[in-house]
């Protein structure tokens, strides 16, 4: 499989264009439809500059969905047919699949926008009107002040829709009734997919040497009729090794990582030595690291505070507990979650037995899905439309303790 990665920041660009691709999340929404602008019809470009002429076009949640256009459009240029026709013809090599659970998750743009960057495309390039294209993003279509649904978009441009869990195929033919009226709400012609992780990326070398000699190196690409036999082979002992390397490891780990953190904010130096003996390699270990949304709940832990540090600092059953995340930097509910955290990590007597590890990245879920014993999912059912981070703990003998979300 091959990535292609556009980016806005050539010297041949305009200095106002060359920022279009430099951060996901920020500048409002006319950086925000520039971006999809780059990824839907710049993205399609790319593949007909490199000669690759998919048969069946992804969308990956609504942000891609100008793709549908310049798909019809390039199916125009090739054949010589009006936008209508090549938008039925192309409409069936495309799927959509939501992963937003709620209304509010969907990209939506002002017309004046629209009308801004896409009118001269509408009528140029798909020789059809602006408010056409606006229906096509519309509930309603003669509606002049509804805005423009990307979602809507993707919906009306593909060939197959679904979500990425049984629960959240049900929640999303909800969502879209509206654009099919009269229609039952079972048969909206929303499906499901339910999301998996890639198990050889997030499974640890000791895990993967221990599944390999119970299982077979091919484990998780054919039916499973036969693991649970397999692993259940495995000897408690050997099972008791694997979580207590990881646990080692993740706490050396969190030590090191804590310490710089302390170190780059000014912290003292005791601080720092002290971010190097906190926790205890042996001690039960729970990790909880997400985006920080309301929806999900990493404050749930916090409803009964006294009685969270109680559980902590028992001397006969100690547990510890690793925090990581981040809140989208126009969520300030989400970003006040953090500092509930915080603050409560800062008490005298809470300090030692709470981690919070910053600039949450792909390195650091690494460790922690490896090395935690406990991992917590907390999100509002059925707002988590799959919620596979805790399948990351499963592969490496770790226990996933979560609402019924989604899988």
């Amino acid at each position: 499989m091959k990535l292609y990665l556009l980016d806005t920041n050539d010297a041949a660009n305009f200095p106002a264009h060359r920022g279009i691709t430099s951060e996901l999340y920020g500048g409002g929404p006319e950086l925000r439809l520039k971006q999809e602008l780059v990824l839907g019809i710049g993205g399609w470009r790319l593949l007909g500059a490199l000669g690759i002429q998919p048969e069946v076009c992804h969308l990956n949640e609504g942000h891609a969905a100008f793709a549908v256009l310049e798909r019809a459009r390039s199916f125009m240029e090739e054949t010589r047919q009006p936008f209508d026709v090549a938008l039925a013809v192309t409409r069936a090599g495309n799927l959509f699949t939501t992963h937003t659970a709620v209304t509010a998750g969907f990209d939506r743009f002002a017309p004046a926008l629209i009308e801004q960057y896409l009118g001269g495309y509408a009528e140029k390039r798909l020789g059809t009107t602006l408010h056409d294209l606006l229906a096509h993003g519309r509930q309603n279509p003669n509606d002049s002040s509804e805005s423009f649904n990307m979602a809507y978009l993707a919906i009306r441009g593909s060939g197959a829709v679904n979500g990425v869990s049984r629960l959240h195929g049900k929640v999303s033919r909800r969502l879209f009734q509206p654009l099919f009226p009269r229609w039952p709400e079972d048969e909206v012609p929303v499906g499901h997919v339910t999301n998996g992780i890639h198990m050889p990326t997030w499974d640890s070398a000791a895990a993967d040497d221990l599944w390999t000699e119970a299982c077979g190196k091919g484990r998780w690409l054919g039916t499973t009729e036969t693991l649970d036999q397999d692993i259940r082979r495995i000897s408690d002992a050997r099972l008791w090794h694997l979580r207590t390397a990881a646990r080692k490891s993740l706490i050396e780990y969190a030590r090191e990582r804590l310490s710089r953190q302390l170190a780059a904010s000014g912290a003292s130096s005791e601080a720092v030595d002290g971010a190097r003996r906190l926790f205890d390699p042996n001690a039960l270990t729970l990790g909880f690291a997400r985006r920080f949304a309301t929806y999900k709940r990493p404050n749930l832990l916090l409803h009964d505070p006294e009685r969270l540090l109680r559980l902590l600092a028992n001397p006969q059953r100690p547990v510890q507990l690793i925090l990581a995340g981040k809140a989208h930097p126009a969520d300030q509910a989400g970003q006040t979650l953090i500092q509930e955290w915080t603050h409560f990590i800062r008490r005298p007597e809470t300090r030692l037995h709470i981690i919070f590890l910053s600039d949450h990245d792909m390195l650091l879920t690494e460790h922690l899905v490896e090395g935690v014993d406990v991992w917590f999912n907390t999100p509002r059912r059925p707002w988590e439309a799959s919620g596979t981070s805790g399948m990351k703990v499963l592969v490496n003998g770790g226990i996933n303790l979560s609402e019924l979300d989604g899988w």
